[in-house]
Order: structure tokens, then sequence, then C-alpha cells
């Protein structure tokens, strides 16, 4: 108001005044007279419902009226004006908003509130509708949504509902909404560098499926369709299993032309190069641990513990140094949540710590977070629904058997409960709502075949098939519905390089391939179809073995593919290390 006021001439010792809540009592008496018929003007008017107003509030408050009274139309000398696009229900709502500019909005009534508010040119309204949507988005709806929302050119929804989409796109592809998408809209996504998949079959099977959902009219897009999937990225044998299951002769010609292309190298209908979505490219971080060689230390090792943080590019295989942590730990539990990477407790020196640290990526800064309830070292920590799980870990003098959860939002710990026995050594991972442990040290057996599966949603434990060998300090991950157990230690003092995988649909569990080096205590992580397993120590060639701690510490890094059931050689850590924490990103 102060610029208003500099424009007014002003005599001496004058002051303005403003009197905040006038222009609120002017609008509240508007809408009494509105409500008791006087001074009004207007008939507004659709079905059998009609609704008295004034003109001039109506012009003042919305850009469509104010149109319509001043530019000589019809309506401008009439005592009324027919509103046939405007559900009855609907219309006491809008002139009740134009008002007060108050309204309730509910799933009954938020999309035709739109629709009105967007033809009134009523952009506060339309705002308030947009906002209600994104608060119930959800894979089950989110392109319904999307399209609603580019109908109406609500831009700022339209984005919330794509972005949702792209991140739960494997949710999103299972609904009937994305069978029914037009083709320009299917292309926006495929062609998306913000799908989250784990891999690129993940977009090229509901290609395949929304082009046979209506093939005798989706069959002329085929190419326009699959030029937008990645098929570079997609290995051979998941092409050839496409083209078993596709029924449509028509697109499987297509694919089969796609394939031919690609094994021939010609590249005229598709791209013979291709790069992994922004949004799925996966980095394995790597973390703090333990450097023990009999070569000249880097200059970042205090006590062979360290800070550093390394990244693992899974396209690229390449290794780049991030920002170190805060504080130098060894075996400390690691996970990924939010987009953000949280590194927990450890040990440093003879200290088990319980403090902790986030790693923001877009920054790439570490902060400190809240310290657990218990300080705990070699113990389990995965990210669900929002929240850290800690499980119990070396605790002291003594194996730990409590459970933590962290509220990131509140930043604090809680104690919610206990494992059914005390634990430490163990791999812990999260695959559909429930948290697996596997193996482990534990008061009974120093190296366990045990596969403990926790359900957060009611804190319940259950017991699922043993491993085929027992084993501790092992790495677990999970790839393609299977939990991978990597190597370890095991009786009679033996570091595994053996590799088993367990079956999350029928409880059982087999050997794959084995590790080219055994291993323990290794960085471990999978993502784009590989399983990653970086460092960790060995067995030392004089046979010098320790009880869970072997003397050789590697910097060799092994990459293992499904298809091929073998592990690779892939680009060595800059150092040795083990014992470090390890997550996806």
């Amino acid at each position: 108001m102060s610029n208003l006021y500099e424009k007014l001439p002003c005599k001496e010792g004058s002051r303005p005044y403003k009197c905040v809540e006038f222009g609120t009592k002017v609008s509240l008496k508007l809408n009494n007279l509105r409500k008791d018929g006087r001074f009004c003007d207007i008939d507004l008017i659709s079905g059998s419902t009609k609704v008295k107003a004034h003109r001039v509030v109506l012009a003042a408050s919305c850009e469509y009226f104010d149109a319509m009274f001043s530019v000589g139309l019809e309506e401008s000398h009439k005592g009324h004006v027919i509103l046939p696009n405007v559900p009855p229900g609907i219309l006491p709502m809008i002139v009740d908003f134009i008002y007060t500019g108050e309204i309730i909005i509910d799933k009954a009534t938020v999309q035709h509130l739109l629709v009105v508010a967007d033809m009134l040119q009523l952009r506060e309204l339309v705002t308030g509708c947009g906002e209600y949507l994104k608060r119930e988005l959800h894979p089950s709806n989110a392109l319904g949504i999307y399209r609603f929302a580019e109908s109406h050119n609500c831009m700022s929804l339209a984005e919330e509902a794509l972005s949702h989409c792209q991140v739960h796109w494997n949710l999103v592809t299972k609904g009937e909404e994305f069978l029914e998408l037009p083709l320009q809209q299917l292309v926006t996504l495929l062609s998306s560098e913000e799908l989250k998949v784990d891999n690129e079959s993940q977009v090229l099977y509901p290609a395949l499926e929304w082009l046979e959902h209506d093939p005798a009219s989706r069959r002329r897009h085929c190419f326009e369709v699959l030029s937008n999937v990645r098929l570079p990225l997609i290995l051979p044998q998941t092409l050839d299993d496409a083209l078993k299951t596709t029924r449509d002769p028509s697109i499987a010609i297509a694919l089969k032309t796609v394939r031919h292309d690609m094994k021939t190298g010609r590249g005229a209908l598709v791209s013979l190069a291709a790069e992994p979505r922004a949004r799925s490219r996966r980095v394995l971080l790597v973390a703090g641990g333990s450097c023990h060689a009999n070569s000249v230390l880097p200059s970042f090792v205090s006590d062979n513990i360290l800070s550093t943080v390394l990244k693992f590019d899974l396209y690229k295989r390449e290794w780049e140094e991030l920002a170190p942590m805060d504080i130098a730990r060894i075996q400390p539990g690691m996970a990924t949540m939010g987009g953000r990477v949280y590194a927990v407790g450890g040990e440093q020196g003879s200290k088990i710590l319980a403090n902790g640290e986030v790693y923001d990526p877009q920054n790439n800064k570490w902060s400190d977070i809240a310290p657990m309830k218990e300080a705990r070292c070699e113990f389990g920590l995965t990210g669900w629904n929002g929240h850290l799980y800690a499980f119990g870990g070396w605790v002291g003098s003594d194996m730990g058997g409590s459970v933590e959860m962290y509220d990131p939002i509140n930043d604090e710990w809680s104690l919610i409960g206990r494992m059914p026995e005390q634990r430490f050594g163990m791999g812990v991972v999260t695959f559909e709502g429930l948290i697996y442990v596997v193996g482990g040290c534990t008061h009974s057996w120093r190296h366990t075949r045990d596969l403990l599966c926790y359900d957060p949603s009611n804190r319940t434990w259950r017991t699922l098939a043993p491993m085929r060998h027992a084993r501790s300090q092992a790495a677990a991950a999970v790839l393609d519905n299977h939990l991978y157990v990597i190597g370890g230690n095991a009786p009679q003092r033996t570091v595994l390089a053996s590799v088993e995988r367990y079956n999350f649909d029928d409880n059982t569990w087999e050997e794959v391939a084995s590790l080219r080096q055994a291993r323990a205590g290794c960085a471990a992580g999978a993502a784009d179809g590989v399983l990653v397993a970086a460092g960790g120590d060995s067995e030392s060639d004089d046979g010098d073995r320790a009880f869970y701690r072997a003397r050789t510490t590697l910097a060799s890094v092994e990459v293992y593919e499904p298809a091929e059931n073998a592990w690779r050689s892939a680009p060595s850590l800059p150092h040795v290390r083990a014992e470090a924490g390890a997550a996806l990103l």
C-alpha cells in the first residue's frame, strides 16, 4: 500500500490508514444481500436451479462474466443468464465461492468444479481443485488425472501427475488407465528420461501390452512406439521372450524386424545407441570401511579406518569419489530413503557409534542426524515406508537384539521391539513391504543359515527356508524377485566364494555361480540387471585366519550377470577396502 499513498498529496502531519478487515466485511455483507435477494439484478440458471446475484460482483470476481456483461452480448441486457454447461448442483457452490472465496471440495465434486472454474476463468478455484487432486494422486488414478489436467490446461497439476506416473511407472502400467492412453501421451511417457525403472524391459513389456490392447487400430504405430523404448539396453534373450508372448502377428513381425536390425547392426528402424534413462541410472555408494594393506596407506586413512565415499556407475562401470563422511567408520549401517543416503553407527577404533549422517546428492554434502538409542555396528539397516529400521548388531560387549525406527521428519529414533534372537553380522534387505534378515552370528551359532522375515506393518516375525550354507558377514541384495547372498565367513574359519539366491515366490534356495575370489564383508548392490560385489576381506596367502575377519583386504570388483550365470571382473576400487557400508542411489 505504500506505493499507493506515495502518489497521493500528503499534508504535513497526515498519515495513511488502512482497515484490513474492511474488505472482508464488505464481502460478507454482499453475500448476505444476495442471500436475502436484495439489490440482485441477474438470475443464473442451470436446469431447474436458479441463483440470484449481482452483476457487478460477478464481473469483479470473474473474467467470464466481466466479458459477458461488458461487450454488448444479449446477456448484458437480460435479467437472466442460462449456463447449460454448469451442473445444477455445482452452480450454487460456484456463486458461493465468487462471493466468499470459500468452498468445500470433495471427490464427488472436484472434477465438476475444476471444469466449470476453467470455463469461467476462475483461476483461484482451478488452483484449489488442482491442489486437492495433487493430494489424491495414486498409481491407480495418476494417468486419468494427468489426462484430465492437460485437457483443462492445468499445467501445475499435469506436471505433478506426470511426475507421479514416472516415479510409479511399474504400478501405473498395471492399471486399465494405461491401456486406454492416447498415442501421444503414451509417447510422452515412453520417451521420458524420468521413468523410474530397474531395466528397460520394464518399458518394453507395457509398450507391447498397449499395442496389443487394440491391435487393429494400433499396429500401425508399432515402430513409433518401439522407437521410444531403449532396445539396445535390453538383453537379446528378453527380446526373444517378448516375441514368444506377442499374440498379434503384425506386432510380432515389427518386433522381429527390430530384433534383426539389432543383430545385424543396421539400425534402420531403431537407434542402436542408447543410454539408461536419467532416473534409472543407478549408482552404488560405498562409504567408510577399513583399509588393511601392506603398501603405503592413502593419506585419508586414520588407524586404517576410512571416511571416504565412492560412487560406482553401474552403466559406465566407473568409480568416482564423493564428499567424505564427517566421521570415519567401519561396519556402519547404510540405506537409501527419499533420494538420500544414510550412514549410521559403525565402529571407530574401540568405540561403537550411535551417531549418523545423511548424504544429499543434490549438493554432495553430508549432514548430521540424531543418534540411535543404542550404539551398534555390524547391524542391519534398511528403509521402508519413509522410515529407517535398524536391527541387532554388536552393541558393546554383547550382541544386540533390539529394533529401532528412525523418523526423518522429526529426526528421531525410537525402540519398537526385539528380534527373535540377538544377532550381528547379518544381511538385511527390503522387498515388497517386508524386511528380510539373513545369516549372521548368534549366541547359538557363530554362522547361521537363518532367513527371517519381519513385517513392519504389524511388527511380527516368521522363519523362512534356511540357506544351504551357514554364513556371516555376507552381502545381501535383491535382484529380479530373488534375494542374493554373496560370500561371507563360514565355519572352520573359511571365507566363502559361494553365492546362493532365494526365490520369494516359492520359498526355496538355489546356488548360482561362485565369485571369482572369496570375500567377506564386501560392499554389494543390485541394479540394471546385475549384481556388484566390491572389495571385502579374503584369506591371506599364509593361511593366517581370524575368527570372523580375514587378513587380506581386496580392491577387486566383480559383476554378476544372471542371464549368463557368471561373475566378471570390473574396474577395481581405487584402494583396498572392506567392512564398508553400501547403498544404491
